[in-house]
């Protein structure tokens, strides 16, 4: 993988600083929406948000890390120390997933009564529209300078605003119908997005580090070689 270029190593940092203070406001708005509602959709919204501040500070290390220059034991750099950050992230999430699936299974059996569902939800679409933007600005910042990190932090903080749409959806219904088991059902929706989004992230960033064959793009260079063939040439 090629090392970064210098020019864009003080964009990946301030990305990576923007995300994890976007990062760490929501974790205290979503637990300050948990401890209001009792809602344990929220709780599992808010338990994501745990894997987010956690991963936007390694970011922050392993963007500092494969800044650095080629050298001699690294002649090719260190960019490659970004898919670390991608493996751990995919594991964080992986876990919250479990934590989310065992705290959801226990409120359906036992019963949780939640409490000022408006204000909970209010707070929990404002924290969704934060998070997709903030997503969004990750990937495309992340991709225009070619930062693995950056690219899966936005792509968690996605999956994040996914997860806040189930969860809005969740307490609408809990809402509208009075049903109080719908709230734990909506978040073991949650559960299993995030444990398809952690399994996607490690399966890709271990992909990476073992230099596997992109097949989409050697087709697709292909297609271009073989248009331009000369005499002479057997096989691309």
């Amino acid at each position: 993988m090629k090392a970064l270029q210098i020019p864009a190593v003080g964009a990946v940092r301030f990305g990576g600083k923007v995300s994890l203070g976007v990062s760490s406001f929501l974790l205290l708005v979503k637990f300050f929406a948990y401890y209001l509602t009792n809602s344990q959709a929220i709780l599992s919204d808010a338990l994501e948000s745990i894997v987010n501040v956690a991963a936007a500070t390694l970011a922050l290390f392993i963007i500092h890390i494969s800044a650095k220059p080629a050298d001699r034991d690294h002649p090719y750099g260190h960019g490659k120390a970004e898919y670390f950050s991608s493996v751990f992230e995919g594991a964080l999430i992986s876990f919250a997933a479990i934590m989310i699936f065992i705290e959801s299974i226990d409120a359906i059996i036992r019963g949780r009564q939640i409490m000022r569902i408006d204000l909970g939800l209010v707070l929990i679409i404002a924290a969704g529209i934060a998070n997709a933007l903030l997503g969004f600005y990750l990937v495309r910042l992340g991709k225009r300078n070619q930062s693995a990190a950056l690219v899966a932090s936005g792509r968690h903080v996605l999956s994040d605003f996914y997860t806040s749409v189930a969860v809005i959806v969740g307490l609408l219904l809990v809402r509208i119908t009075g049903i109080q088991w719908l709230d734990p059902a909506s978040a073991l929706v949650v559960g299993c997005v995030l444990a398809w989004t952690g399994f996607h992230l490690v399966r890709e960033s271990v992909h990476a580090l073992m230099d596997a064959e992109d097949v989409a793009l050697i087709t697709e260079l292909g297609k271009h070689f073989t248009a331009l063939r000369r005499p002479g040439i057997i096989r691309i």
